[in-house]
């Protein structure tokens, strides 16, 4: 972290933060941009879900992806987690499973940036073995 030498220094901090959290959290046209929600439940949390997600906001910015990414809670995938959700403006959302570092350094550049759908989506039929709704 940069040190703060002067209110010039201070103010300077302040607005990149507050450029960050604006885009992160309150875009204007959340229709228009891309979506990324980051699952931060205990179990995400405890499998990396904050570096995930820390990752993806920093490298977004750095390549000038016009994107929003923001956390969630349980999405019920904990056997993959860290998961995120990621929709595309005209597509439908997809969900990875098991989302460290490198799995989203992938997803940025193929399919975001790209367009190409990567290994490790989570199918929305999913239902977990031996779940109450597969004794039905």
């Amino acid at each position: 972290m940069a040190q703060v030498k002067t209110l010039d220094d201070l103010k300077r901090m302040r607005e990149n933060l507050q450029e960050k959290i604006s885009l992160r959290e309150n875009s204007s046209r959340p229709e228009k941009v891309v979506q990324i929600k980051v699952s931060m439940a205990t179990c995400g949390i405890a499998s990396g879900a904050k570096e995930t997600m820390s990752y993806l906001i920093e490298e977004l910015d750095k390549q000038g992806v016009d994107a929003v990414v923001t956390q969630t809670g349980c999405m019920g995938y904990c056997h993959s987690e860290p998961t995120i959700e990621v929709h595309i403006p005209g597509a439908d959302p997809v969900v990875y499973g098991h989302v460290d570092v490198k799995k989203a350094k992938e997803i940025i550049a193929r399919y975001i940036v790209g367009g190409e759908l990567v290994d490790g989506i989570i199918p929305a039929a999913y239902i977990m073995p031996n779940s109450k709704d597969n004794l039905k």
